[in-house]
């Protein structure tokens, strides 16, 4: 990490993401008029307390979990018009830095999705730490940031008729993590 924030709530140590607790979700313009929203159902990461209280992020998606409650659209999402998913099944966020904005963050990491690696910002917002119930303590994060699909080498072209495109080059990413103390 560049920047030493610290977040004293969080204990030094690794924290792990809680799948079962966290939404990896995304949406993006269709037909120019609505919004299509979907997540990824599978991923994994960690949360790594330096002594300082610094902390860094590395995550992995399976892009091949995607879902967007619609079989026939999710087929097509795994195809060489978008994801690539059987070239490109993982998508990788490894956090290069934090800072202070406010009282929320901005993490800036590595994100690599369809092959292509572009720095990009989350804006983070920390929800603070809870005891738990049993496990140990919960820490709980929500963050979001807006990428374009063809930064990544995503660049099919659906035209409308009237003008437009059937889906947006716009993708808002959302996070909401619950991450567990390992140790």
């Amino acid at each position: 990490m560049t920047t030493a924030i610290a977040l004293p709530e969080l204990s030094a140590g690794t924290w792990n993401i809680d799948p079962s607790h966290s939404t990896v979700g995304f949406s993006v313009r269709h037909l120019m008029v609505s919004k299509v929203r979907g997540r990824f159902q599978a991923f994994t990461g960690t949360i790594t307390v330096a002594e300082d209280g610094t902390p860094s992020v590395n995550a992995e998606i399976d892009v091949t979990s995607i879902t967007t409650d619609n079989e026939q659209r999710d087929g097509h999402l795994k195809t060489a018009d978008f994801f690539e998913v059987e070239k490109f099944p993982t998508a990788t966020f490894t956090s290069t830095s934090v800072k202070a904005d406010g009282s929320d963050f901005v993490v800036t990491g590595d994100f690599t999705l369809h092959g292509v690696t572009k720095s990009i910002d989350l804006k983070l917002e920390f929800n603070g730490v809870n005891p738990g119930m049993g496990a140990g303590p919960v820490a709980g994060f929500e963050a979001s940031t807006t990428i374009n699909r063809r930064d990544f080498g995503i660049s099919i072209d659906m035209p409308l008729e009237g003008g437009g495109a059937v889906v947006g080059d716009k993708i808002a990413l959302t996070l909401e993590i619950e991450a567990g103390f390992a140790s």
